[in-house]
């Protein structure tokens, strides 16, 4: 298969890949400070979706969700949200597609923290409707990343934050003609390591961006991604082999 991207195949190329798995890449369009563009939640779930899907066997991403639950990100411009109940219904509808065609494999890559409650409840809804089917969400890169790497990796805040260290640096990696470091700055909020605040972003950080994104580096960003990119791509070879069932005798 000469592409892995299901908008470059067509009836027959795609049947002659014997395609069984899809990983669809859900981001926003939001503020992300001065230097990130506001597809960044997108093109760096893309991105990862097409690097891991071209280390896997019939496996192709669809074109990517370029808007998601982005409400509490409106105290900047420029924010296109859709509500949580129009996105559970929107990410239904794209697995029952999937289903539809008898493609019962799905890779979820998520961009966007307002994103994960409602996949949350859309997977859980369609798990329920469907035994069956075989789902998997990576619903907080920044964090698997944060986890997987060395604990020196980052500077501030183990790289967190919106539009922060972690993600402007892969940001550098992926698409560093889009990013205009001169302008990069956030603020660190006071954050309870375990109880979770619901906040909007205005009451954490007087820019678009929170963490300290004039830390980031394309060089902590390439890292970020292969580590990312070898686990996800290890963990569906290690589903396949297990034929997606989770209850080993």
């Amino acid at each position: 298969m000469q592409t892995v991207k299901l908008e470059e195949l067509n009836e027959h190329s795609f049947q002659e890949a014997n395609i069984d798995k899809i990983i669809m890449a859900i981001g926003s369009t939001e503020n992300h400070g001065a230097h990130l563009p506001y597809g960044c939640d997108s093109f760096v779930s893309y991105d990862l979706a097409h690097s891991v899907a071209s280390g896997l066997e019939n496996t192709v991403v669809a074109p990517p969700l370029w808007f998601g639950m982005s409400g509490h990100y409106r105290h900047k411009p420029m924010c296109i949200s859709l509500s949580d109940d129009t996105l559970i219904k929107v990410l239904k509808e794209m697995l029952e597609s999937a289903i539809h065609w008898g493609i019962n494999k799905v890779l979820i890559i998520n961009g966007h923290d307002g994103n994960i409650a409602p996949i949350e409840i859309a997977a859980r809804q369609i798990k329920i409707e469907h035994p069956e089917f075989c789902l998997a969400v990576l619903d907080a890169w920044w964090i698997t990343a944060g986890n997987l790497l060395p604990k020196n990796t980052f500077e501030v805040w183990n790289g967190m934050g919106h539009g922060g260290e972690g993600e402007t640096s892969i940001g550098l990696a992926m698409f560093p003609e889009l990013c205009d470091m001169s302008r990069a700055q956030g603020m660190i909020p006071e954050m309870d390591s375990n109880v979770k605040l619901i906040w909007n972003f205005s009451e954490l950080t007087d820019f678009g961006a929170s963490g300290a994104p004039e830390k980031a580096t394309a060089e902590k960003g390439h890292k970020m991604k292969d580590v990312l990119v070898d686990y996800i791509v290890d963990f569906v070879n290690r589903m396949d082999a297990q034929g997606w069932r989770y209850k080993i005798k």
